[in-house]
């Protein structure tokens, strides 16, 4: 009978992603718990960490060449800077 085989730990930059990920979620729960409101900025920031992050995975693994799921954090980005430039008239 073999082994199973041990848990493989994941890479650094899929750790990295998931750590983005991580601090993007309590960044846009805060709000709903009552805490302070981040900043669009910060949020846009992460975001193109993110990306970076995403394209550097995809240089040493070829499953993870996704370029629409980059797409859509671009749009995301870009809709958040629109929104940065062009604050509502109050």
């Amino acid at each position: 009978m073999t082994s199973p085989l041990p848990p493989r730990r994941p890479d650094a930059w899929t750790a990295a992603s998931l750590g983005l990920l991580a601090v993007l979620a309590v960044l846009l729960f805060l709000p709903l718990l009552g805490g302070p409101t981040p900043s669009p900025w910060l949020i846009a920031a992460l975001l193109l960490v993110r990306i970076g992050v995403q394209v550097m995975r995809a240089r040493t693994d070829e499953t993870l060449r996704r370029p629409a799921s980059w797409a859509f954090d671009l749009i995301l980005v870009g809709l958040l800077f629109w929104v940065l430039a062009n604050p509502p008239a109050m």
